[in-house]
C-alpha cells in the first residue's frame, strides 16, 4: 500500500500480515503513521495505492489518544448503554414485522432477509443479558457506581477515559484498535485492561508508549520504519522487538563499513591509474564500473532523527517551605466532598507525589494549589519565594486557536530566543506558526512542556506529564525532573517515572496519608484507601 500527504511519504509498497487472534504493537518515531493506520483501517483515510483487507463483517472498536466525548450532556449509564445499539434494533424490528403483515409476496422475501439479519444483530449483542453484562465489565473495572448518574461534563481526565474503555468493551467489536489506551487510567483500570486483553478471542492493535503494558499483552510487534515508508513485522513482545532490531542495526553497520571499505579500495585504484594506459587504464575503467555498481546498490544508513533537548532551571532559589496546604474542604458543586481538613506542607526541593483511584481529586488538587479553584474551607499558603509553574493533564493551559509560537510568548524573551526553545522540543521553522488544534496529543505535550521550562519556577505542579510522550521523551524529562533544584508535585500512574525522578514522600488520597516514597506502596495504593 501507499500513502503520502503533499510532498510527505507516509507508506511506500508496504505490505504486512496479521492474523485474527494476534496482540500487536504498533511502534515507530513520531510521524512514522501509527495513528494515520489506525485511520486508514477506519476508512477515515483512503490509500493512494493498495488496500488493507480486513475479514467482511468484522466489527471495529477504536479508543483514540484524545477522548472527546461528543454528547457532553448525557448521562454516563445511557452513553454506555448507547454502545450496543439494542433499543434500536428492537424498533426497527417491530416496523419490519408491521411491514411485513401487509407486503406483497415478492417484498416478503426483502423484508424476511432484514428481519433475520436484524435478529442476528440482536442475537450478537445478546440483547437479553446485556445490561448484566454492562455491569459485569463496570465491576471488574472497580467502576464507581455513583458514577453512572453523572452527565460526561463532570467527569476528570481519568474518569472520561475509564468510561470511554467500558463504552468500547460493552460494543463488542472483533478487532480493537487502541490508541495510547494507559493514558489517564489508575492502577486497578490498569491491571483490569491489561487482563481482559490477554485474554481477547480477537485481534488487538495498540499504540503505546508503555512498555510494560506491551509487554505484558502483545505476541508480535508492528514497526512502521519511516525512512523506508515500510512495515516489519517481529514475533514476540516489545522488548523482544528492542533486541531484534538492535541486532539488525548492528548487521546493518557491518555491511556498511564493508561497503565503504570496499568503495574505498575501488577508487583509490581509479585515482591512481585513471590516466594511465593499456591494462591499467582498462582496469580503472572496469573498477569505475564496479564501483558505479557498488554505489546503486548501497545501502544507506538510518536517518538519526532530533531528540527533545529539556534543560529546566528555576530562576532563583525557593523557600525553605515553598507551600503549606491548611485544613482545606472541597467539593464541586451538587457533588460529595472530595477533602475535608486536608493538610499537608512541601519541604525545599521536595518531589512529592500524590495517588489514588480516578475521581478521588488529584488533578483538582493542583487546580486548588494553582489558583484555578477555591476550597470552600482552609487556605494555601505559599513562600515568599515560591514561583510556580502547572504542566495539566489534558493540556487544556493551551489555546487550540493560537500558534505554537503565541501559545509560549513571554515578554522577557525576545521571539528568536523562543524559537531556539521551541527548536529543543523538535519545533523547527515555519512549524512554530501551526495552531495548536492541529497538532497531535505528543506535540501538545511538547509545547506544554516548553512553557514549563520558560517558566523557570521552583514548584512544579504536573499532572500525569507522561502521557502522549515516548519512551525516550520520557527518561529524558526523567532524568532532568531528577536533576531538578526546585520542589514538585507529581500526580502520575507511572511506577518507572515516579521511581526515575526520585520521589520523596506520597499523597494518598482521598485518605489524606501521607508516607515516604515506596514503589510497592505506588503499585499496591489502592489497599491504603479502603
Amino acid at each position: 500500500m501507499q500513502l503520502s500527504f503533499g510532498m510527505e511519504q507516509i507508506y511506500e509498497h508496504a505490505n504486512f500480515s496479521l492474523s485474527e487472534s494476534d496482540k500487536v504493537g504498533v511502534v515507530g518515531v513520531n510521524g512514522a503513521g501509527k495513528t494515520t493506520l489506525f485511520r486508514v483501517i477506519l476508512k477515515e483515510i483512503t490509500l493512494d495505492a493498495g488496500k488493507i483487507q480486513i475479514p467482511k463483517g468484522k466489527r471495529i472498536g477504536y479508543l483514540p489518544q484524545e477522548i472527546i466525548l461528543e454528547d457532553r450532556d448525557i448521562l454516563v449509564w445511557d452513553y454506555l448503554l448507547e454502545a450496543r445499539p439494542i433499543k434500536k434494533l428492537e424498533n426497527h424490528l417491530s416496523e419490519l414485522y408491521e411491514k411485513v403483515a401487509t407486503a406483497s409476496d415478492s417484498e416478503q422475501k426483502s423484508l424476511l432477509k432484514k428481519i433475520g439479519d436484524t435478529q442476528d444483530m440482536l442475537e450478537y449483542y445478546d440483547c437479553y443479558q446485556a445490561e448484566g453484562i454492562l455491569l459485569k465489565i463496570l465491576e471488574d473495572m472497580h467502576f464507581d457506581l455513583d458514577l453512572l448518574d453523572l452527565k460526561l461534563v463532570d467527569l476528570s481526565g481519568g474518569q472520561k477515559s475509564k468510561v470511554a474503555f467500558a463504552h468500547l468493551l460493552y460494543s463488542n467489536p472483533e478487532i480493537l484498535l487502541l490508541d495510547e489506551p494507559t493514558n489517564h487510567l489508575d492502577i486497578d483500570t490498569r491491571d483490569y485492561i491489561t487482563n481482559y486483553l490477554r485474554n481477547y478471542k480477537g485481534m488487538v492493535l495498540i499504540i503505546s508508549h508503555d512498555v510494560d503494558f506491551l509487554n505484558k499483552i502483545i505476541n508480535k510487534t508492528l514497526y512502521l520504519n519511516k525512512v523506508e515508508h515500510l512495515f516489519q513485522v517481529y514475533e514476540g513482545n516489545y522488548d523482544t522487538y528492542l533486541k531484534k532490531l538492535k541486532q539488525a542495526v548492528e548487521i546493518k553497520e557491518h555491511l556498511i563499513e564493508k561497503q565503504e571499505k570496499e568503495e574505498e579500495k575501488l577508487r583509490a585504484i581509479v585515482l591512481q591509474y585513471s590516466n594511465s594506459s593499456g591494462k591499467r587504464k582498462r582496469m580503472a575503467q572496469s573498477r569505475e564500473k564496479m564501483l558505479e555498481k557498488k554505489q546503486q546498490e548501497k545501502v544507506e544508513r538510518d536517518v538519526v532523527y532530533k531528540r527533545v533537548h529539556f534543560n529546566l532551571k528555576p530562576k532563583r532559589e525557593g523557600s525553605k517551605i515553598p507551600l503549606k496546604v491548611n485544613n482545606i474542604t472541597f467539593a464541586y458543586p451538587d457533588h460529595d466532598l472530595l477533602y475535608h481538613n486536608l493538610s499537608f506542607l512541601l519541604n525545599s526541593n521536595e518531589k512529592f507525589l500524590i495517588v489514588g483511584e480516578n475521581g478521588v481529586g488529584k488533578s483538582t488538587l493542583l487546580k486548588l494549589i494553582n489558583g484555578e479553584l477555591k476550597p470552600q474551607e482552609g487556605s494555601i499558603w505559599f513562600g515568599n519565594k515560591t514561583d510556580l509553574a502547572y504542566y495539566a493533564q489534558e493540556l487544556e493551559l493551551l489555546d487550540s486557536e493560537l500558534s505554537i509560537l503565541e501559545n509560549i510568548d513571554k515578554k522577557e524573551y525576545s521571539e528568536r530566543e523562543l524559537r531556539t526553545f521551541l527548536g529543543n522540543f523538535l519545533f523547527f521553522g515555519d512549524d512554530v506558526f501551526k495552531p495548536i488544534q492541529f497538532l497531535s496529543p505528543g506535540e501538545k505535550a511538547r509545547v506544554s512542556l516548553c512553557k514549563v521550562m520558560l517558566e523557570r519556577a521552583n514548584l512544579l505542579l504536573l499532572d500525569e506529564p507522561t502521557n502522549h510522550l515516548d519512551p525516550e521523551t520520557q527518561s529524558l524529562i526523567g532524568k532532568n525532573f531528577k536533576e531538578y533544584s526546585g520542589s514538585i508535585i507529581l500526580v502520575s500512574h507511572n511506577v518507572a517515572f515516579a521511581s526515575c525522578i526520585g520521589i520523596n514522600r506520597i499523597l494518598v488520597l482521598p485518605s489524606g496519608k501521607i508516607m515516604n516514597y515506596d514503589e510497592k506502596i505506588l503499585t499496591k495504593y489502592q489497599d491504603l484507601t479502603q
